[in-house]
């Protein structure tokens, strides 16, 4: 077997052979040098700690019918608006960025904020489903990457994208918020929603990077609980991040989403890793773990650098990915094994951080590039575009009309077909064909909700109920020629439980070490005998 650097030199060779290959063509569909809002005439732009423009990061994309909505975190002071919109097919390299859905919901960056009233501190994420509704995850943090002022609680508020108004807002329990936790992905799954619940009976995943973990909510039972795995914990090891000449070192855990709805499954992977990793939405389901069990995450494969964004076709089980020292996006199907670069570009895609495969958009991926490292590192320069929203047509198999509800997405009769962002035209927008909601949603005022509860609070006698089985998936063809860029191809396969002993697997061959000494439990640097009898609270 040869040395692992052996494997990183080929590798290297080998992306650069493929630079000069065909690529889809991507267009670019907005950039901006900096970043800038339609401000009302008496707010405070000179003063520097409501509107940096050099501290303004994007970090979250969502394609509309209409409009294409951009979401930028309080990461550093001088972030004015957490959530933007811009209109869709306008003409221009850089519009400027409408707060969304008013500048009333922004009152955070001004420090005059209740956290009762509906509004948003921070936001890194954004989702559209199917009901034509945009979920904000609000992680309620300010100045993530400075002082880390936890503003709020975290919540998620729900728009209604006919009306700009909020139907729901999602408060939630302090049971599943941990003292540095910061939520910053969001997944909604669809596959078992009814049409006459109009989305309100998704489950929702969440990603906590700082504080490793998943949240599931149930919205159907407005039920939430936590759940966590050492695959969700930054690698030190890949604590370093290279792009180009920069080098930046960030030790964020899992925070890349992407979901499978036909094969039922949540890919994730830290930013500080080179390796992506699966569950199985049942899994995520099934509520908290039992004390002593480990959820059943699987080792997909690894990556040739690590990376933010990550994406799954709606059908197909393809899957998009974006190494950062590559400056490139590529696509693998981990049922075929075919693996392709999209496009590289060492110019405009320099950090991707969130890849968008949008129904209203039907055969389109959509990239988010934002030179965050360079933002982070201070060195930004403000002469050159840093950031874009590139778009690569004809990649994603578009979603069958007749496809049923149980083997994908809720589709409530809008029009799916793809809208082109430069031929779009306002008179496409569908109707607004799904049930109204009731009428206790249509409130100008904050609706009144106790937030999720927990599951303990809801299950009795839940425990040892849900097994767990860690038996491996079949292998792929490697019959194909395996290019070093693509490491994801070795099928996949269980992550081994603590119990079991560590065989040799994967591509590259890595080996999962067994402790040195097997009395003593060392994980996340604490150590203890094994014999000791630990008590948990109830």
């Amino acid at each position: 077997m040869l040395p692992m650097w052996c494997f990183v030199a080929l590798g290297c060779v080998c992306v650069s052979a493929l630079a000069g290959a065909q690529h889809p063509p991507f267009e670019t569909v907005k950039q901006w040098n900096l970043l800038s809002y339609n401000f009302p005439w008496d707010y405070p732009v000179s003063n520097k700690n409501f509107y940096n423009a050099e501290n303004v990061v994007a970090t979250g994309l969502e394609v509309g019918y209409d409009r294409i909505f951009i979401a930028t975190p309080r990461l550093f002071a001088g972030v004015p608006a957490t959530l933007s919109s811009i209109p869709r097919g306008t003409s221009g390299d850089s519009p400027t960025l409408q707060a969304y859905p008013s500048w009333s919901h922004h009152r955070a960056g001004t420090n005059d904020y209740n956290c009762s009233d509906i509004g948003l501190v921070s936001v890194y994420r954004i989702r559209i489903d199917s009901c034509n509704r945009l979920w904000a995850l609000d992680a309620g943090v300010s100045r993530s990457l400075e002082d880390f002022e936890v503003t709020c609680p975290p919540k998620i508020l729900i728009y209604d994208l006919q009306t700009d108004q909020v139907v729901r807002r999602i408060d939630f329990p302090p049971e599943v918020i941990r003292g540095e936790s910061l939520y910053t992905n969001i997944i909604v799954d669809e596959t078992t929603s009814r049409p006459e619940k109009n989305c309100d009976d998704v489950f929702v995943y969440i990603t906590d990077t700082v504080a490793p973990g998943i949240v599931v909510y149930d919205s159907g039972k407005d039920l939430t609980w936590r759940l966590s795995h050492p695959a969700m914990y930054p690698d030190p090891d890949f604590a370093e991040s290279r792009i180009l000449e920069h080098r930046f070192t960030l030790m964020d855990g899992v925070v890349g989403l992407a979901f499978d709805p036909e094969a039922a499954t949540l890919y994730f992977q830290p930013l500080a890793t080179d390796r992506l990793f699966s569950v199985s939405t049942s899994a995520l389901r099934a509520g908290p773990l039992p004390f002593g069990k480990d959820l059943p995450v699987k080792l997909v494969g690894r990556k040739s650098s690590q990376g933010i964004g990550l994406a799954a076709a709606p059908s197909g089980g393809t899957i998009f990915y974006a190494p950062l020292s590559e400056t490139a996006v590529g696509l693998w199907n981990p049922r075929t094994n075919e693996h392709r670069i999209l496009a590289q570009d060492q110019e405009k895609i320099q950090f991707a951080a969130d890849l968008r495969t949008p129904d209203r958009d039907a055969t389109a991926l959509y990239v988010l590039t934002s030179r965050f490292h360079r933002f982070f590192l201070k060195n930004l320069d403000p002469h050159e575009f840093n950031t874009r929203i590139l778009r690569i047509d004809g990649v994603v198999k578009p979603t069958p009309t007749h496809q049923s509800i149980s083997n994908h997405r809720f589709s409530p009769g809008l029009n799916y077909e793809p809208v082109s962002s430069i031929l779009y035209e306002p008179s496409t927008i569908p109707s607004n064909s799904y049930k109204p909601l009731p009428s206790a949603y249509h409130t100008t005022k904050l609706l009144p909700t106790t937030g999720a509860k927990t599951y303990a609070s809801f299950v009795q006698n839940f425990y040892g109920k849900q097994p767990y089985t860690y038996e491996p998936l079949a292998v792929v063809d490697k019959s194909k020629p395996i290019n070093p860029f693509f490491v994801l191809n070795s099928g996949e396969r269980t992550f081994p439980p603590p119990h079991m002993p560590r065989p040799e697997f994967g591509l590259n061959g890595e080996i999962f070490i067994p402790k040195i000494n097997t009395q003593f439990s060392d994980f996340n640097g604490l150590r203890y005998p094994k014999s000791a009898r630990l008590s948990y609270s109830t």
